[in-house]
Parts: structure tokens; C-alpha cells; sequence
């Protein structure tokens, strides 16, 4: 279970309704292991790029690497870390694309999908990564004040 606040739920779905039609991204601060707490939504240039080099964020999405080391060290030594991403799906259903689980590398991570559909944000779901299965389990996503 992840559990965010409706302010943190209303700042990814204006994140992905800025970057429409492009996917947007970022990485979620927080807390707790079977039930996480999101203390911080930390949104992220989306630097996706095919093999040349040129941009390829319409249909998919890397978070600055800087930026995830930078909020490593700044929560190293607290009860912080980084819980897991969001991304959205433009004109796409809010679940994980095969593309999604070709990236997915850490099982730890919590994915955030925002459904974007013709520039209006819908549906947020919340996935973990199942290595043995290599599939994704979608988990319950709790607002709470």
C-alpha cells in the first residue's frame, strides 16, 4: 500500500498534464516498507533519449540521474528514501506498458502511473515490480488527509 495526500496527488496529475503529450516523471520520497508513506513528490526533467541521443518522451521516461543521486544523499542518515517513480501514460490507460517492464530494475521501487488522456489527467494507480513473475502487481494507492 502507498498512501499520499490529495495535494500530492493533484501535483502528479498537473505534472502530467503540463508534459502532455510527453510523458513526465519524478521520484517520491517517503517512508515505511509494506505501507509507505509519500512525504515529498520531487518532479524530474525527463531525459528519455533513443539510441542517437535525440529526445523519446512521448512514449517513455528516465529520471535525471543527478537528480536521484542528489536525493540519495540528502536522505542518507534518516528515515527517508526514495520509495519509488511516477510517470504518466498519454493518451494510454494508467498500468504498466511493455516498455514499463523492460525498465523495471528494482523491486523495491513503487511505479506511479498517471493516465493522461487528450491533456486531462485521470486515474493515478500504484504497481510493484514482481521479478520472479517478471510482471507488474498493482497495490492499493490510499489518500489521506
Amino acid at each position: 500500500m502507498i498512501a499520499l495526500t490529495p495535494a500530492q496527488i493533484e501535483e502528479l496529475k498537473r505534472a502530467a498534464e503540463k508534459a502532455y503529450p510527453e510523458e513526465c516523471c519524478g521520484l517520491l520520497l517517503g517512508r515505511g516498507a509494506d505501507d509507505v508513506e509519500v512525504t515529498r513528490v520531487v518532479a524530474s526533467p525527463n531525459v528519455a533519449a533513443d539510441e542517437s541521443g535525440a529526445p523519446r518522451r512521448r512514449d517513455r521516461f528516465e529520471v535525471d540521474p543527478e537528480l536521484r543521486v542528489a536525493l540519495m544523499r540528502e536522505t542518507e542518515g534518516t528515515a527517508l528514501r526514495i520509495v519509488g517513480h511516477y510517470h504518466s501514460h498519454p493518451d494510454h490507460p494508467p498500468a504498466p506498458s511493455a516498455r514499463d517492464l523492460e525498465s523495471a530494475l528494482e523491486p523495491e521501487f513503487i511505479w506511479l502511473i498517471v493516465g493522461v488522456e487528450k491533456g486531462r489527467a485521470g486515474p493515478v494507480t500504484a504497481h510493484v515490480f514482481e521479478p520472479g513473475a517478471r510482471a507488474f502487481r498493482e497495490i492499493a494507492l490510499v489518500i489521506r488527509a
